[in-house]
């Protein structure tokens, strides 16, 4: 059931591939998936609309604009869990597991940039159809919960007695309220983890802009400035990252 190692080592790829089959449901299924949550949701106001009138378009916007919300709130758990553990480990094919980070959104969850993929997937899921928006949830979180028994496996191999402690203290995949290990010394470093999320923190704009404009075109450009901004400057970030990490 867990990634394999080749899977860990290109994730970023079959995550892509996961969006790439969501959004080519669009093919199958012709119905929009945020059109299909206001009928199921609000089965009365949904009935009655007209998807093309004024009214129907601002309940359009205003699901968009939820959805950018949930966008906005991934990235933000994305880079607060980045802050602590690093735009150079988060992004690197290789995987870590020669410390345990214990501080920051770490101690309430155990995986929360997994975690936070799903939410990411439930808000852009809202541009696909409906059954691309089921396959990119779906998919996400089937991914996300293969490559954390990947992950968890190596760590338990080289922390030991350390990592089954913080195992039986913080759950895998849903945060608790409270946090369950004392806080440790760790410092987040803000401005790296910012610029090594960007990616996703541009998701969160695309989609406020489609909330607001309902300008498919506009919205395509802000998606491919996301992609190009992670292409230009996450490696660099990555490579930086790894160049500190060996001074003393």
């Amino acid at each position: 059931m867990r990634a394999t190692k080749f899977e860990f080592e290109q994730r970023f790829w079959f995550i892509g591939m996961i969006y790439f089959v969501g959004f080519g449901m669009a093919a199958l299924d012709h119905t929009n998936a945020a059109i299909w949550l206001l009928h199921v949701a609000a089965p009365a106001i949904g009935a009655n609309i007209d998807p093309n009138s004024d009214q129907g378009n601002n309940w359009i916007r205003l699901i968009f604009g939820a959805g950018a919300l949930v966008v906005f709130l991934a990235a933000l758990l994305r880079t607060w869990a980045t802050a602590y553990l690093r735009t150079d480990v988060v992004h690197d094919m290789k995987q870590h597991s020669e410390g345990l980070v214990a501080d920051g959104p770490y101690r309430y969850l155990r995986n929360p940039l997994y975690f936070a993929n799903v939410p990411l997937a439930m808000g852009v899921g809202l541009l696909a159809s409906r059954l691309g928006w089921v396959v990119l949830v779906a998919g996400n979180l089937l991914f996300a919960y293969r490559l954390i028994l990947r992950e968890e496996d190596g760590l338990l191999q080289t922390q030991g007695e350390s990592y089954r402690e913080y195992v039986k203290a913080v759950p895998r995949m849903w945060p608790s309220l409270m946090p369950r290990v004392a806080a440790g010394t760790g410092k987040p470093r803000w401005g790296q983890a910012i610029a090594g999320e960007m990616m996703f923190w541009l998701f969160g704009v695309a989609e406020l802009c489609f909330a607001i404009t309902l300008n498919i075109k506009v919205t395509g450009i802000l998606f491919a400035c996301s992609f190009a901004f992670y292409f230009l400057v996450v490696p660099l970030l990555v490579k930086k990252g790894k160049g500190n990490s060996g001074k003393p």
